[in-house]
């Protein structure tokens, strides 16, 4: 099960939809080893498309660099899906390489960029098999 801060995913949302007709991307970074998503690294899709996203190596270098000097995980990988539920993709499911990590898909396809409907949604991706798990929102870790 994925536990984020409603702030945490209220942001993850608001990416989504500024970013809507692209899909957004970003990690959620955490203390490493603790499992718990704490701080919001909204990142550029150097794709700029409404069907595909990809993190920027360069930018994906730096944060891993950076997550190393914090002693972070990237505890949550996520993206935005614009047209499409929020369900990985085969390509998706074919970058997921962080075995460890909740991947949550958003979908703005009825909200766009204005309030409204949304799907929010974590899934496990190892080895290629797809699990979904539960999300528990909450004001603030216990």
């Amino acid at each position: 099960m994925l536990t984020i801060t409603r702030e945490l995913r209220d942001q993850i949302v608001a990416h989504a939809r500024q970013d809507h007709p692209d899909e957004a991307c970003g990690v959620l970074a955490g203390p490493a080893g603790s499992g718990r998503p704490e701080r919001f690294i909204p990142m550029l899709n150097a794709a700029r498309s409404p069907t595909f996203y990809e993190f920027d190596s360069g930018d994906l270098l730096k944060l891993y660099r950076e997550l190393d000097d914090r002693d972070e995980d990237p505890v949550v990988i996520y993206h935005s899906h614009t047209a499409t539920e929020a369900y990985p993709s085969r390509t998706d499911i074919s970058y997921a390489n962080e075995p460890g990590a909740h991947y949550v898909l958003v979908s703005t396809a009825e909200c766009g960029n204005d309030e409204g409907p949304f799907s929010f949604r974590s899934f496990r991706i190892v080895d290629g098999v797809v699990t979904e798990e539960d999300v528990e929102i909450v004001e603030t870790y216990a």
